[in-house]
């Protein structure tokens, strides 16, 4: 992607300007980012997809005038357990609709001149008249496309962020609007973390929520650890404590000092290679989530094209490649064929007679996996 070429997607801005100016710093409402854009998924499509178990789905009932009679249940839903289309005020919401279908996958990949390393969904949202989720406000950065219908947004910052109790959603308690806008197929906005909006369907409605993950301190340090803890023997090595200077105590239950020191020097020995930690966060960051699956896939005699699963996260560093959840040591140049592979998610014909015969087996390997599919 040319990242200082002007996008239809983002207003007419580049990439490059959208990053400097808008990304986690404020909104940008675009009209028509998708000109003609239609839902890639039809009611009944949609509705098959929260009633599959590994899916992740939400329906959300509730008043939009007010702070009462919110509902929330969890999926899957029978389309029976759907409300009727001539009920108002409810909300379908079905995760990562991009891990299910080709076309939605497709539909994300517009926004990959933002690393994929933050790139996590796209979330579905059908509501009827006066559906929504109430005010609220996100960790995250989010896309909102318009794919059917109408929705009304508005939006606001502000430092109030307390919540109503006892409510099965983040409702914010006092919502105070400073735009509002009516958002037609096509249009789009973006909202930077924590900027409080409240989205109302306005008639039969679908929303699109391009989603990004945001790792945190603590989750990310204790994944980290836990992957590290793998080779921690073989790189801290094998020294026992050693302490023939310790003397007698009287204060049995004391930590010996000795042994604290050894400890942290143990952690040291084990963190002394910089690239086990970029190994760990490299297989963290493209491990499937705990719904994903894959097919068994059949070997393909002969290599002729291939194209990355719609569900496999790949990624690279400098010295290694990352591909759901495991990681290679890789340089020359089947690393660049491998980075080529990461970044434009498939491979052509030409391509592949670059690689040697250690890189085409390994390839072979993951179409094998599901991970890869070969061309016709």
């Amino acid at each position: 992607m040319h990242v200082n070429k002007p996008l239809t997607l983002l207003g007419g801005i580049s990439p490059a300007e959208f990053m400097n100016t808008y990304w986690q710093r404020k909104p940008l409402l675009v009209r028509q980012a998708i000109p003609e854009f239609k839902a890639l998924l039809s009611r009944p499509e949609l509705f098959d997809l929260a009633e599959q178990n590994e899916v992740e789905s939400r329906l959300v009932m509730g008043a939009n005038g007010g702070q009462r009679d919110w509902q929330m249940q969890r999926g899957p839903f029978k389309r029976r357990a759907i409300p009727k289309l001539t009920e108002r005020d409810w909300t379908l919401l079905v995760q990562g609709v991009d891990l299910h279908d080709d076309r939605v996958a497709a539909l994300m990949q517009q926004f990959r001149f933002i690393p994929d390393a933050r790139l996590d969904d796209v979330m579905i949202s059908y509501a009827t008249e006066g559906g929504g989720v109430g005010p609220h406000f996100d960790s995250y950065d989010v896309f909102l496309l318009q794919a059917h219908g109408q929705r009304r947004w508005r939006i606001g910052r502000q430092k109030d962020l307390s919540l109503v109790p006892d409510m099965p959603l983040k409702i914010l308690a006092n919502f105070k609007p400073e735009h509002d806008w009516v958002l037609n197929p096509g249009d789009m906005l973006y909202l930077p973390p924590r900027y409080a909006h409240d989205g109302i369907a306005q008639g039969e409605c679908m929303t699109y929520s391009v989603g990004f993950r945001v790792p945190q301190t603590g989750d990310l340090a204790r994944e980290l650890l836990v992957r590290l803890s793998e080779g921690a023997e073989e790189a801290a090595g094998c020294d026992l404590y050693k302490d023939a200077a310790q003397p007698a105590v009287s204060k049995p239950a004391a930590m010996p000092e000795g042994l604290a020191e050894f400890a942290i020097s143990a952690l040291q020995k084990a963190l002394k290679d910089p690239k086990a930690l970029q190994r760990a966060l490299g297989e963290y960051l493209t491990e499937p989530k705990a719904n994903v699956w894959f097919e068994i896939g059949d070997v393909p005699n002969k290599l002729k094209s291939l194209r990355l699963d719609r569900r496999s996260k790949m990624m690279y560093d400098a010295h290694h490649i990352f591909l759901n959840g495991e990681s290679w040591r890789a340089a020359g140049k089947d690393a660049a064929l491998m980075r080529q592979l990461a970044d434009a998610r498939e491979l052509t014909q030409v391509e592949l007679l670059k690689a040697s015969p250690e890189a085409l087996n390994l390839l072979m390997e993951w179409c094998d996996d599901g991970w890869l599919h070969s061309g016709a």
